[in-house]
């Protein structure tokens, strides 16, 4: 009996010895595999010099009015606390993109850089889809932040959370698309899904206000367009969506405009809070002050978490951002125009995206040959980029200003970018008093 129970056990000892053997067997495979992944994949450098100079161009505007325009107590109070959460986004941002970026390595979700094809750095993998990073960052804070300013029983709570669900289904459709790669006709239908919430809830009027020059022709300021406004949310979240997705393909490009549209979005709302556009004495002026102030505490989330993806994502791009972004930040800035009240202003801040959707319908529509990536050409020999007849903005700032580095294309973006905000912010105030 002591024979047997001995033999048990140094059975057992060299039944666990094997195991230990095994073990440690794997764990150096799997460090070996993460070592060769690794090899090929870019280093995680943060851009900082560009990343502060955009966040200076952009911001410095905001930031004066933000201090100069003479707003309620309460409200810039609350602007502020949400000011500072967002700067807390931004560095968790920066913490987690590397931690996410070897998970999405290690389940084989990465891409090359085509535009760097022919050189050491199109043939590295790059992590995709860190656009969930900022998109989850995002709805934390601006979750968290809720129960700041809005109180159970406060009127505009429905559509901040309606919004908030709207924003959190496009992200996930987006990284849903980047991991099954859907064809561009159910691309289309996403967003529409998405918006779904938001025009459920939506209990706000459905009246335009008629240019003062056809007031006399149409017999009316306010036009009633019942059912028909809630399509044309819809539409609106379809084409913000979208036209941040094609409007792409360089890097720093899609983070840039989101960055460039949010600042002006956040200009535009501080300057209409102020004593001359609201006395903050009747209802309606009231209500307006609170959308602008709704579309501040999700726009300062969205510039804080979307910096810390750009630190990455500005040439030379360490990660790619996906159609998880693009979406994301596509629904963001348009939830915020819808409930905001100020989807034209919107439209003419998108001015590039509504010149390359349109330069671009021949080939989205199938009118002309369409490739796959309607990107431009790499010189491996002189690092320039060179237009292909491809139809978008990015081919057609080559063709006209000539061949350059991707990091030029880029800055050139984003500078018609923000000429394009400036004249909206010109147009809007020349045709103060007279337009509407």
């Amino acid at each position: 009996m002591a024979r047997n129970v001995a033999g048990a056990q140094k059975r057992r000892k060299e039944g666990g010895a094997d195991y230990k053997a095994s073990a440690d067997l794997k764990d150096e495979k799997v460090a070996k595999d993460a070592t060769v992944k690794n090899a090929e994949a870019p280093v995680m450098s943060m851009k900082n010099r560009p990343v502060l100079l955009l966040a200076a161009l952009c911001l410095v505007p905001y930031f004066y009015q933000l201090l100069t325009v003479e707003l309620q107590e309460g409200v810039k109070r609350s602007i502020f606390i949400n000011l500072l959460m967002s700067i807390g986004g931004f560095f968790l941002t920066i913490k987690l993109i590397p931690v996410a970026s070897r998970y999405l390595l290690r389940k084989n979700m990465f891409g090359y850089d085509i535009n760097k094809k022919g050189s050491q750095a199109g043939t590295l993998k790059v992590p995709e889809s860190l656009g969930l990073v900022t998109g989850i960052v995002f709805l934390a804070v601006a979750i968290v932040f809720q129960p700041i300013f809005f109180t159970p029983d406060h009127a505009w709570l429905p559509e901040y959370n309606a919004g908030l669900m709207c924003i959190c289904f496009m992200l996930f459709l987006g990284f849903v698309d980047d991991v099954l790669d859907l064809p561009w006709r159910v691309k289309l239908v996403l967003p529409s899904i998405a918006a779904l919430p938001l025009l459920m809830v939506y209990a706000g009027h459905t009246t335009v206000l008629i240019p003062k020059p056809l007031q006399g022709l149409v017999g009316t300021h306010l036009l009633e367009l019942g059912w028909m406004y809630k399509l044309y949310m819809g539409l609106l979240v379809v084409f913000c969506t979208n036209s941040v997705n094609i409007h792409a393909g360089v890097n720093g490009l899609e983070v840039g405009q989101t960055v460039v549209i949010a600042c002006a979005i956040l200009s535009f709302n501080v300057m209409r809070m102020g004593k001359q556009y609201l006395y903050v004495e009747t209802p309606d002026d009231i209500l307006r002050q609170e959308a602008h102030c709704f579309s501040i505490f999700l726009m300062q989330p969205l510039v804080g978490a979307s910096l810390g993806l750009l630190a990455y994502n500005w040439y030379p791009s360490s990660v790619f951002v996906g159609d998880t972004f693009t979406y994301f930040a596509g629904m963001a800035l348009a939830v915020v125009g819808i409930l905001g009240h100020f989807s034209e202003t919107l439209l003419v801040f998108f001015l590039p995206q509504v010149i390359n959707f349109l330069y671009s319908t021949p080939q989205l529509f199938k009118f002309v040959y369409c490739p796959r990536h309607r990107l431009p050409s790499f010189d491996p020999k002189t690092k320039l980029l060179t237009g292909s007849n491809d139809l978008n903005l990015v081919n057609l700032f080559l063709r006209t200003l000539g061949r350059c580095t991707e990091q030029t294309l880029c800055i050139r973006l984003l500078l018609f970018q923000a000429i394009c905000c400036i004249i909206c912010f010109v147009l809007h105030k020349l045709l103060e008093g007279w337009y509407k």
